[in-house]
């Protein structure tokens, strides 16, 4: 990464990251409400928190970006 931030095609590339983790993280979330298998849904919750937390570090890396 240079001094002054991502380039277009970085910044571009997370932003396309950002949208499908964002659609993963909806899709599971919905989805816990139909699974009636507990261990399942433990492993669901637990995709859900680890891509929430994967949404907040590709956030953090697109406020480098010159191109917001």
């Amino acid at each position: 990464m240079n001094p002054q931030g991502l380039a277009l095609h970085e910044t571009l590339e997370l932003h396309e990251l950002l949208q499908f983790r964002n659609l993963c993280c909806t899709k599971a979330t919905t989805m816990q409400a139909l699974v009636s298998d507990e261990q399942l849904k433990t492993i669901m919750r637990t995709d859900v928190e680890t891509t929430r937390e994967h949404i907040q570090e590709l956030q953090g890396l697109l406020s480098n970006s010159n191109f917001q």
